[in-house]
């Protein structure tokens, strides 16, 4: 099935790798919704710091996946592949994309797309896939964090970091967030963290060890690494979990493994971009029965700190790279 479709749609296009100027509108064919696939007409899609990475020539697209960056898309299905059950042209979907975001169509594995939920426009639609997804992942299926239990969330008022505090808090968890300013620690708290530590006055170390009475952190979740490393698992619990799941702070630390071994923790960290469809699809599905409900009955809502046009997508990334945003940057498109 199919909907009436142009030949070529407008996407963003990155010629050559630099800064936000290396990206550029371009022109391309509408893409063919193969088998298993979903065309989605995108109406808005987030913009994440893997674009940023990918821009500049870090972070290559998997093999087979289109250079277009862009990783979470909302829009309307318009057209659908062979083999496609549980979904019709004209529904409202929000996807996780290995590429294509920024662009007029995506092609999407439908096992990748979930519903928009009840009660969120597009713009905040597209804000869910690729944070949800990396923080279930992440925090719920590898670190197994548990109603009870105390998360300790770097980058709190990053896109990833206002998901996993709102998704902790929901679902049971003590959520103790750092930032970099006196605003960003009071959003943390607002969307529930009990406490929010401003890394650029505080050792969150001893923060964290005065709030838990000693205890720790049950989970941490990183995307500084570093020299953060150690001192993450300084304020750990005994059988801790700490999940690395960027370097923004350097890829490489000295680490006393003696302390590993006596809190007998857990150290992970993972990838979400290349991993396979079956993979990403039994992400959707807890999603859908744990989250969705969240969603719908009015306790979550994404963070939107700016829209832009998908041609003021350099500015996106710019906005981005400064770093005093809370929460999502969506560029909308149509």
């Amino acid at each position: 099935m199919t909907d009436q479709l142009p030949d070529h749609m407008l996407c963003i296009e990155i010629p050559e790798p630099g800064g936000p100027e290396a990206l550029k509108p371009g022109r391309r064919p509408v893409p063919d919704a193969a088998d298993g696939e979903i065309l989605v007409r995108v109406e808005a899609a987030g913009v994440n710091r893997p674009d940023i990475v990918q821009r500049e020539g870090r972070y290559p697209p998997p093999p087979g996946v289109t250079d277009i960056p862009g990783l979470e898309i909302a829009g309307t299905i318009a057209a659908l592949g062979g083999g496609v059950s549980g979904w019709n042209v004209g529904d409202n979907v929000i996807a996780l994309v290995a590429g294509g975001g920024y662009a007029e169509y995506c092609a999407v594995p439908a096992a990748q797309a979930l519903p928009v939920p009840d009660g969120l426009n597009m713009v905040e639609a597209a804000a869910i896939p690729e944070t949800f997804f990396t923080v279930w992942s992440n925090v719920f299926d590898r670190c197994a964090l548990q109603p009870g239990e105390t998360l300790l969330v770097h980058g709190g008022s990053s896109g990833i970091g206002t998901t996993a505090i709102m998704l902790a808090s929901q679902l049971g968890s003590h959520v103790i967030a750092t930032a970099g300013s006196a605003e960003k620690c009071r959003a943390c708290l607002d969307l529930g963290a009990e406490l929010a530590i401003n890394y650029k006055e505080q050792d969150f170390v001893e923060e964290v060890m005065n709030h838990t009475g000693g205890n720790g952190a049950d989970v941490v979740l990183d995307m500084v690494a570093g020299d953060y490393i150690p001192r993450n698992i300084a304020c750990m619990a005994v059988s801790g979990r700490l999940c690395i799941i960027a370097a923004l702070g350097g890829s490489k630390a000295e680490v006393d493994f003696r302390q590993v071994f006596v809190k007998r923790m857990t150290i992970t960290g993972s990838t979400l971009r290349a991993r396979d469809t079956a993979f990403k699809s039994r992400i959707a599905e807890n999603l859908k029965s744990r989250v969705w409900p969240l969603f719908e009955d009015g306790k979550l809502k994404p963070v939107i700190y700016k829209t832009l046009t998908l041609n003021d997508a350099d500015e996106a990334h710019r906005v981005m790279e400064e770093g005093r945003h809370i929460g999502k940057i969506v560029l909308t498109i149509g």
